[in-house]
């Protein structure tokens, strides 16, 4: 048997558009010859959907459109939907895998194992299902399995979060193959567990696995793609492109398939991931233009390259706003990187409006020494303009700060975190300058003394990063212990060897810019572990860690 592995874009809730979509792969898939064409978790209404679910109509159009796609597509089709759920315990749907072929659905399997880690709730929305079957098809017994279902496997994880294995009930049953529909988001070294997990998964039960992931940006997450189809030996026999549509064949009878090139290492990765992540977000929120606020520094100059890449040149335009500490050089490096990329940039001074502020508040602030008042001011005045200019133009503004500011709260409320999609707010500030060093691999679009220059925000006389914070390289360590492996300030001391006093400094930090970031705008993730949804603490709280 030929099956193709079909990754797409889908749109959460744009039924018409994802129906089309999954009709003209199918299409190409059998163009290919292949003999069953299969789609990702909750393909037909787009993951994730939400409290969409809990919507009747929302429902009944996840059944239409599969009523529909059931007459209309040319060659048997395994696609995932919501499906209305029939049983009392207070959960609205199934997450459903719907085999079509012959006008409607000849099976349907649905999901047994809900996650309800990181970004995922879904027993907040599903029923999971009591059992599973196996499904007779072209000479095959198929045992089809929704996402998660496959992450339990004894042979390869320490620990297990759920005591069933629908993947062995699956094999119980004779299962010759197993089929796995996903939308597993991109995560950094997130792609190369999930290969040896599945690698795991085949060598041990010696059968073949294809799984089926999402691409694309859906709001903060970012789904690879890299669809894979494993021969029982484990070998990997076809492989899609990451963070790309595409098909793929893999042909269970000789074990061979389609073989796409993949990105060459994490970083690469990573830039891809930031890049559909932003192209999603901007133009599946209805925009086309977007305004970034350069300050001839690495983080501004970082989103600007991204931003370019994922939308065209002509999509960006880039805004410096001089300020009475900014330097002449931070003006040259925001000029050279938009000649670098062939971007318009616009050049609003602030100095006069800076002062304006002063001498309307100099009379309040008369017996007040200036302190980060007057520094959070420059910022507020930018992210003002900013926005004025986003309301006027139609353009989404992109903020600049990154994971490690935003994680202590060096950032201002209303100023530099103003903006509609923050592209790089869950990237460590020291993994800025890694991606800067990939965006120039070909030729230089970051200057180079951005690159090389002190980190500063230039809000006063000769400022840098490092006089409120430890370095970036320390900084980071910490953060990430902290924040993704949720360690304790004296395990993080103890394993990394900084100073107790320090580690939990940056920790109360973190803890005490909750409220910061419960109002930043929403950032792409790529880490273990972002700020945000994934991530949900109290503001008003006073435990101490």
């Amino acid at each position: 048997m030929k099956i193709a592995l079909c990754q797409f874009d889908p749109t959460v809730g744009d039924f018409s558009g994802n129906s089309a979509r999954i009709l003209h792969m199918a299409g190409e898939a059998k163009g290919c010859g292949a003999d069953l064409a299969v789609f990702s978790e909750l393909s037909v209404c787009g993951y994730l959907p939400q409290d969409l679910l809990e919507r009747p109509a929302f429902l009944e159009r996840n059944r239409a459109t599969i009523a529909c796609l059931a007459q209309k597509t040319p060659l048997p089709i395994l696609v995932g939907y919501a499906a209305r759920a029939n049983s009392n315990t207070g959960k609205p749907a199934w997450n459903a895998a719907a085999l079509l072929a012959e006008g409607r659905i000849v099976f349907e399997q649905h999901k047994m194992l809900l996650p309800t880690y990181d970004v995922f709730d879904e027993s907040r929305y599903f029923q999971p299902a009591p059992s599973q079957q196996v499904f007779a098809f072209g000479g095959e017994k198929l045992g089809i399995t929704i996402c998660e279902d496959i992450w339990n496997d004894k042979n390869f994880w320490a620990k297990r979060l759920y005591e069933a294995d629908p993947v062995v009930d699956l094999l119980s049953q004779g299962a010759g193959i197993i089929l796995n529909i996903s939308a597993s988001p991109y995560t950094i070294e997130k792609r190369a567990v999930r290969f040896e997990m599945l690698r795991a998964l085949a060598r041990s039960h010696q059968r073949p696995v294809v799984y089926v992931n999402q691409v694309g940006g859906d709001d903060t997450l970012v789904f690879d793609g890299s669809s894979v189809a494993l021969t029982a030996d484990g070998r990997i026999a076809a492989q899609a492109r990451a963070f790309e549509e595409d098909v793929i064949i893999f042909d269970t009878t000789t074990g061979k398939g389609d073989l796409r090139p993949q990105p060459p290492d994490e970083i690469s990765l990573a830039l891809q991931a930031l890049v559909i992540g932003t192209r999603d977000y901007v133009h599946k929120c209805g925009f086309q233009k977007t305004l970034v606020g350069l300050s001839g520094g690495i983080d501004s100059s970082v989103v600007a390259c991204i931003a370019v890449a994922a939308l065209g040149k002509e999509n960006v335009t880039g805004i410096a706003m001089p300020g009475p500490y900014s330097s002449e050089g931070s003006v040259r490096d925001a000029r050279q990187l938009g000649s670098n990329l062939g971007i318009q940039l616009i050049v609003l001074p602030i100095g006069n409006v800076f002062d304006t502020y002063r001498k309307t508040l100099a009379d309040v602030f008369s017996e007040c020494a200036p302190d980060a008042t007057e520094e959070n001011i420059q910022a507020r005045i930018r992210g003002n303009l900013l926005m004025a200019l986003s309301n006027k133009l139609g353009a989404l503004v992109l903020s600049t700060g990154n994971k490690s500011e935003i994680g202590v709260g060096y950032c201002t409320l209303y100023g530099d975190m103003a903006g509609g999609l923050a592209v790089i707010s869950d990237v460590p500030k020291t993994m800025v300058y890694e991606l800067a060093r990939v965006i120039n691999r070909e030729r230089e679009l970051v200057p180079r003394a951005s690159i090389e220059k002190a980190p500063s925000a230039e809000l006063r006389p000769n400022q840098t990063d490092q006089d409120t914070l430890p370095p970036y390289d320390v900084l980071d360590r910490v953060l990430k212990a902290y924040v993704e492996e949720v360690h304790t300030p004296e395990e993080i001391a103890a394993h990394l060897g900084f100073p107790l006093d320090l580690v939990r400094d940056i920790a109360l930090k973190v803890d005490h810019s909750e409220y910061k970031r419960k109002q930043a705008a929403p950032g792409i993730k790529i880490t273990s572990r972002a700020f945000g949804f994934g991530r949900p603490f109290p503001i008003a709280q006073k435990f101490v860690p």
